[in-house]
């Protein structure tokens, strides 16, 4: 922690970035999930909606399996890579070496629950609920928001990785070591 740091109370960077991070994670949350209880609300049981002509359309369609109806019949499977990678995500959030790879994470945290959060407490539940898809691109898939956040927090990603970025730096220490790190600066 720099001398600035201590007087102004400013945290450290690795923890600035961490909470981008986790506000990210929890909007992009926030928003699929109110589009799911919205669209579930509104639409389920009713014809399309169009966007965009018949290019874009609101369908409601319960999904077991992956993108493009796949797995359908291991849904625990991706009940438990969604888990994985929250928790891959959340042990990253302390070492966070810069901005673009905490929006990166925060997207893939975010779109990860939602689509967990279905999982867990949509029918038929036990940790094979279905995954609520609305938004219908012709000739392409039924997605949610959360797939949209997991999709552009892996391009992201990738974009990162192709450019070398780190994606790590050093473990955030506690208040305490810094703030006595500070003290005998």
């Amino acid at each position: 922690m720099t001398t600035s740091d201590t007087v102004t109370g400013a945290a450290p960077p690795t923890r600035r970035r961490a909470y981008l991070l986790w506000a990210i994670a929890a909007l992009a949350y926030a928003v699929d999930l109110g589009s799911k209880l919205a669209v579930v609300a509104r639409l389920e049981g009713r014809t399309t909606v169009s966007v965009l002509g018949d290019w874009l359309v609101l369908r409601v369609q319960r999904n077991p399996g992956a993108a493009f109806g796949m797995g359908e019949a291991t849904t625990i499977v991706f009940t438990l890579i969604a888990t994985a990678v929250a928790v891959v995500v959340v042990r990253y959030s302390r070492r966070l070496a810069s901005t673009p790879w905490a929006i990166a994470l925060g997207l893939l945290l975010g779109g990860a629950l939602g689509n967990l959060t279905d999982r867990l407490f949509r029918t038929p539940g036990g940790l094979q609920g279905a995954v609520v898809d609305f938004i219908s691109v012709r000739g392409f898939s039924v997605m949610n928001l959360a797939d949209w956040a997991i999709t552009c927090g892996c391009a992201l990603a990738l974009l990162l990785s192709f450019r070398g970025s780190p994606t790590t730096g050093p473990v955030a220490r506690s208040d305490e070591a810094e703030g006595a790190e500070g003290a005998a600066a």
